[in-house]
């Protein structure tokens, strides 16, 4: 089985850099991807979390509007919320970023 995703779209804003005590470094951040359809053009949010030096980064270079290329696997997050309520999310966990330009420079 494969589980690969690569995605090419704009930084939807700043991303969210935390650093731990252990060392590790996690950015967060919305990328938006245009897809055709039968009524015209739509736009598709993913969330993504890059770890360590790949982090390190996106927090630098990834700011909001700038055409980033994805590559890296769906992960799901699981939890229970404390009044009982079972919520889920889906991201992209990426092992990789390519950083293609700025929306400025299109």
């Amino acid at each position: 089985m494969i589980n690969s995703v690569v995605i090419v779209g704009r930084v939807g804003q700043d991303p969210d850099v935390k650093y731990f005590d252990s060392g590790k470094v996690k950015t967060v951040l919305s990328v938006a991807a245009n897809r055709w359809a039968k009524d015209g053009e739509k736009t598709d949010w993913f969330r993504i979390e890059l770890w360590d030096k790949k982090a390190e980064v996106a927090g630098e270079y990834a700011k909001k509007g700038a055409l980033i290329a994805i590559e890296g696997r769906l992960a799901q997050n699981k939890w229970t919320t404390p009044s009982g309520e079972n919520r889920e999310y889906y991201y992209v966990r990426a092992n990789d970023i390519r950083l293609l330009g700025r929306k400025e420079a299109q």
